[in-house]
Parts: C-alpha cells; structure tokens; sequence
C-alpha cells in the first residue's frame, strides 16, 4: 500500500500540478477543489497526509481544519500565500501541523511531505528504516 496524500485547493492548477508531483515521488494522490468535498474525502478515504489551503470560496482553510480534527489524527501541512506570524500561529491553533508559504519548492514540500511520513510511520510501500523517495529534480515551484 503506498502513502496517500489528499490535497486540497481550490485553484485547479494547483491540485493538478501537486497531484503530479506527489505521483512522482512514490505517492498516491487524492485531490479535490472543495472545502467540502476535501472534508468528505478525509473521512472516506483516510489519507496520511493532508495537504490544505486556506483561501477556498465554499469552506474555508480553517473550517476545514477543524472539521477534519474531529475524526482523524492524520497531519495537515498547510500551504497558503499569505505570510503572517498571526495567520500561522491561528491556522497551527486550529489542529494544522506545518506551515508553508507559497510558493514552496517543490524539493522543500517533499521533504515536508517526507518528515510527516516519518514522524506518523506512514510509510506505505517503504517499510521503516527503508529510503523514502528522494528530492531530486526539486526545481519546479509551487504558487
């Protein structure tokens, strides 16, 4: 079984391109453009990892934060462009586990990626102690 990592955002661009990246690098990806349905999601297929913006029209970031703590453990990083020590310390408040700015290199949410996989023993097809796909080509940027 491989790691899955749902993400979710509603720029179309941006679930596709992560969607890819995630692939690549080992993973199985889920992706949505709904707070809602990125909700739906977590509960139905139990993702490891949560990848989660915070500017969405429907249901919000934080909404979706919240809701998801209620029936998982699994860790969220998110991913927003705005860049406020109050917006970090609000959105980690809200049961986020990691914060990254866009744009984000891609190398760098890989090793984010990584870190978590390693922190909850989601190694899927890795068992411990086994090399987890590497960064290299970590060139192209997240925004």
């Amino acid at each position: 079984m491989t790691s899955k990592v749902l993400v979710i955002d509603d720029d179309f661009a941006i679930t596709e391109l992560m969607g890819m990246l995630l692939r690549t690098h080992g993973f199985e990806a889920i992706t949505t453009n709904s707070g809602a349905e990125g909700i739906r999601l977590a509960e139905e297929r139990k993702p490891h990892i949560i990848l989660l913006d915070l500017m969405m029209p429907d249901v919000d970031g934080w909404q979706v934060c919240k809701a998801i703590r209620r029936f998982t453990a699994s860790p969220i990083l998110v991913l927003s462009a705005i860049h406020d020590p109050r917006t970090v310390a609000s959105v980690l408040d809200s049961g986020a586990d990691d914060f990254l700015v866009k744009p984000v290199p891609s190398g760098v949410l890989m090793a984010h990626i990584r870190k978590m996989v390693r922190q909850t023993g989601s190694f899927g097809a890795n068992p411990a102690g086994s090399e987890l796909p590497s960064s290299k080509n970590a060139s192209p940027i997240l925004n």
